[in-house]
């Protein structure tokens, strides 16, 4: 037998390692099962597809801001008179490590502070010591926007040509951003009117028309109802978009201020926006002490028990009224 010219034998090897990458090329773009391939938006106008659902993954809820780990959202003083050595208020005690505030670096742009008056800043510290009371998440109000866009929840986006609406998980909340002139609302509201336009592929919203009713995060940061924002979508990857909000507020800001963030898309095969309707949650919470026989007035675990006792707020005219 004649053995194989050195030509040949070339040729032979060069098909094997041509063989050979072209399956390792195909066996990297088909998806392993279960797994959802990433697709590319179809544009809607000749403009970003913004449509799918969407989720932040940050700790911005807590505090905008940059900020250490804290042992609760709720402290009282412990042993030692240092803000280090506080420990969670009794209401959050029995949560333990579930309770605590994970530190964050921060979303706040420039200097990472927000600029308040004077006068304002007090009332922020002032809603941080009351945040069981006075946080609108506790009682399943409208998150407000730009809270809704970072709170732990999803939500999803719809965009056609003329409108792109923007559906919560949170409280069932939504919103419409008008890409046409539309007339304001009657009234001020909870979430805002929204008028977007385009800057190149860039979404661009102005909202207004806020009421002076919701937070920004958990740490009491607040505005008034003199709130005016510009949103700026922006499509870095087709899973990713990068959220800008310039935050102008005369009443309670020395000037503007900016916080920044990426959006991640949830790329789950199955994903679908749930319903969390919080507000029969949080039922017992505002309303318990109506009832004529206090319903959830003692806890007891292995190491702490709990007594609760209902108090009415002074002055406040829905308890006055079904009191009588």
């Amino acid at each position: 037998m004649r053995a194989p010219s050195l030509g040949s034998t070339i040729l032979v090897a060069m098909v094997a390692i041509a063989a050979a990458a072209i399956g390792a090329v195909i066996s990297r773009s088909i998806p392993p099962s279960g797994e959802a391939k990433a697709a590319t938006p179809v544009p809607v106008g000749g403009h970003p597809n913004f449509s799918g659902i969407w989720q932040a993954n940050n700790e911005a809820n807590w505090d905008l801001q940059a900020h250490a780990a804290l042992p609760a959202a709720v402290t009282q003083p412990g042993v030692y008179p240092y803000e280090y050595a506080r420990v969670p208020a009794a209401p959050v005690l029995a949560l333990g490590a579930a309770g605590a505030v994970p530190g964050s670096l921060g979303v706040v742009q420039d200097d990472g502070q927000i600029p308040y008056k004077p006068e304002a800043l007090a009332k922020k510290k002032e809603n941080a010591d009351n945040w069981i009371d006075r946080d609108p998440e506790l009682k399943c109000y409208l998150p407000g926007t730009p809270r809704a866009m970072y709170m732990p929840f999803p939500f999803q986006i719809t965009q056609s040509t003329n409108q792109v609406h923007i559906a919560y998980d949170f409280s069932n909340t939504a919103r419409t951003i008008h890409m046409d002139k539309v007339e304001g609302p009657p009234d001020d509201t909870w979430m805002g009117h929204s008028v977007g336009r385009w800057e190149g592929d860039t979404l661009v919203v102005d909202v207004t028309n806020f009421n002076d009713r919701t937070w920004f995060d958990r740490a009491g940061n607040y505005h008034s109802a003199a709130l005016h924002l510009t949103e700026r979508y922006t499509m870095k990857s087709p899973d990713v978009i990068w959220y800008e909000v310039t935050i102008e507020d005369p009443e309670v800001f020395t000037k503007p201020w900016k916080i920044a963030m990426p959006l991640y898309r949830r790329a789950e095969p199955n994903i679908q926006l749930l319903e969390f309707r919080c507000n029969e949650f949080a039922e017992e919470f505002m309303y318990g002490s109506l009832r004529k026989q206090q319903l959830v007035k003692h806890w007891e675990g292995d190491t702490i028990t709990v007594d609760i006792t209902r108090k009415v707020p002074e002055g406040d005219r829905f308890y006055e009224w079904y009191g009588r």
